[in-house]
């Protein structure tokens, strides 16, 4: 079998995985951060558990983008730098943010997170050195403006919206406190509204069924997430603000 199918197969294994995740976190809660409970086996630290799941990320990704027939050209060096923008600040600099040293995460979330960032790895690297075909001109299209001003605007809002909830506790403290200010005041979860900027953004500026794969991916788990976290901050904070929604201003 050719690689290109069996690169199309996996895409579209991740866009189906993408559907199943979304439907079984509509009824399962991830156990971890503040859905922490007991009774989903063995868990380790939450720091160590940040890094190893998005390490393969980082290293699987750059490995596999190596080894495409484009990978020195400027363009696909260009969207290497993108992905790697995000991903060295999610693996090894948000992990060591983190305040509270008690958390854990148990190790069949981290080993599930592991097996698909090498799926989304391999699809995205491989089309974007290897497969797909870009140039210094396609930058200039409306598409790659639009996707990338979208990275961006999902990246730095995306940080703003962790060092918000990092900035609540104090060192040491493990309680929680209701978000207020910028886009918490419309959204119980704007870095996960971020994320979903940036990979809708990822989509548009590679234009690839890879990006869109992963984008929908990111809705299929963060959506759901959303919707979870915004029950668990209404049931917790009597006073929280009912005009607020989960995840998209104004709509959900």
């Amino acid at each position: 079998m050719p690689e290109s199918l069996i690169h199309r197969s996996l895409t579209w294994v991740e866009i189906g995985l993408a559907a199943v995740t979304f439907i079984a976190l509509l009824f399962v809660v991830a156990p971890y951060g503040r859905h922490e409970r007991a009774g989903f086996g063995v868990a380790i630290p939450q720091r160590i558990a940040w890094i190893a799941m998005e390490a393969p990320a980082v290293f699987v990704f750059i490995g596999i983008y190596a080894l495409g027939d484009h990978a020195l050209e400027t363009a696909p060096l260009c969207l290497l730098g993108i992905w790697q923008l995000h991903y060295l600040q999610r693996t090894f600099v948000f992990p060591f943010r983190l305040r509270d040293p008690k958390k854990t995460t148990p190790i069949a979330v981290v080993l599930s997170a592991i097996a698909f960032n090498v799926l989304n790895a391999y699809v995205n690297a491989r089309w974007i050195s290897h497969f797909g075909r870009y140039s210094l001109a396609d930058f200039e299209s409306f598409h790659f403006v639009v996707g990338a001003l979208m990275f961006a605007a999902g990246f730095v809002l995306n940080i703003h919206a962790d060092g918000a909830l990092l900035r609540l506790r104090s060192p040491g403290s493990t309680g929680y406190k209701v978000p207020r200010g910028g886009l918490f005041e419309y959204v119980s979860s704007p870095n996960y509204l971020a994320e979903l900027v940036e990979w809708c953004g990822w989509a548009m500026l590679t234009w690839s069924l890879s990006g869109l794969a992963f984008a929908l991916y990111t809705a299929g788990n963060l959506v759901p997430r959303a919707l979870s976290n915004h029950r668990w901050y209404r049931e917790k904070f009597p006073d929280y603000p009912r005009e607020r929604k989960a995840v998209l201003p104004f709509l959900l």
